[in-house]
């Protein structure tokens, strides 16, 4: 089976509950059946197809490659909370998953989330990023590619800055996207139900997904 199985939903949510060191060790073996163990099957079933896409998706079986530890860093967090009740799977365009146009997957106590895109672009890649989205055909490229995400249910967060920089100008669509620092569409309360990654559809379902999001993810691998 390459899917997940309703027992991970169950650890999720009995995690989220309980996030304590005592009762992950207690339930340790739950964290391997249930959590580690199918997580890495499913990314090695999607390695072959994520390769096949243009540009290709790495898929990397492994704690972190494309699955994100469960610990949380939490030096610089209120939350001190030790483990995440989520799990994060991504698969990447670029040479490292966190600084590359990415797919994610995350798998919640009660839904699946799904997003693709790019946090917190450099100054050089910040640059070229408002210098296409200023150029009428290329812009145009990537407010398509953000529609047909949003039909999906992935749509980008409120933008960072409050107005367009200066030296640029622009209207409508391109001056909210000029006021991102990133970009990244992504589910928030309206994510999947888990069934779709349960069972022999799983994969399936995570490559029509992914492919409705490609386009946004090319046009962002296209950035330095």
């Amino acid at each position: 089976m390459t899917g997940f199985s309703p027992e991970t939903f169950a650890y999720l949510n009995d995690l989220s509950v309980n996030n304590n060191r005592d009762w992950f060790e207690d339930n340790r073996n739950r964290y391997e059946a249930h959590w580690r163990a199918p997580a890495l099957d499913f990314i090695a079933a999607l390695a072959d197809p994520m390769s096949r896409l243009s540009p290709k998706l790495k898929a990397e079986p492994k704690l972190n490659g494309s699955l994100r530890r469960i610990n949380r860093d939490t030096r610089f967090s209120k939350d001190k909370t030790p483990y995440s009740a989520n799990l994060h799977m991504i698969f990447w365009a670029g040479e490292h998953p966190n600084r590359s146009a990415g797919m994610h997957f995350v798998l919640h106590p009660e839904s699946v989330g799904y997003g693709a895109g790019r946090w917190g672009f450099d100054g050089v890649t910040l640059t070229k990023y408002r210098n296409r989205v200023v150029e009428k055909a290329d812009g145009d490229t990537l407010i398509a590619a953000l529609d047909q995400a949003n039909s999906v249910g992935c749509t980008m967060d409120e933008p960072a800055l409050a107005r367009v920089p200066k030296g640029l100008e622009a209207e409508g669509r391109r001056a909210e996207l000029l006021r991102h620092k990133g970009v990244v569409a992504r589910t928030k309360d309206n994510g999947a139900a888990p069934v779709v990654v349960q069972g022999a559809g799983a994969t399936e379902w995570a490559m029509e997904t992914t492919r409705a999001l490609m386009p946004l993810i090319a046009w962002v691998h296209a950035l330095p």
